[in-house]
């Protein structure tokens, strides 16, 4: 395996951690993730059904019935107040 690879895939990587630990992973790929795409063109791809999340990343895929339905960054999808919008507002009205 390379030491720095260009293609990163995690897929739920913080399914069976607490809040504290979900939170300081993220942080932690976050930061990796930007430092990796700045020096070498790496891509990071994180697979989450929580959309707290997916608010770190640059660009946000949503897929519907494995069709790609919408794509931007958090604050453009939305705006567009499509699927994305929509989930996020479910999704956030359950913490409140």
């Amino acid at each position: 395996m390379r030491d720095n690879p260009l293609l990163l895939v995690l897929d739920e990587p913080a399914a069976a951690l607490d809040a504290s630990a979900e939170h300081a992973i993220f942080e932690r790929y976050a930061s990796s993730a930007k430092t990796a795409g700045k020096q070498l063109g790496s891509v990071t791809v994180l697979v989450s059904h929580r959309f707290s999340t997916v608010l770190m990343a640059s660009s946000i895929a949503v897929l519907k019935e494995g069709k790609l339905v919408e794509h931007g960054p958090h604050r453009q999808l939305m705006a567009a107040g499509g699927l994305y919008a929509e989930l996020f507002q479910l999704q956030q009205r359950a913490y409140r």
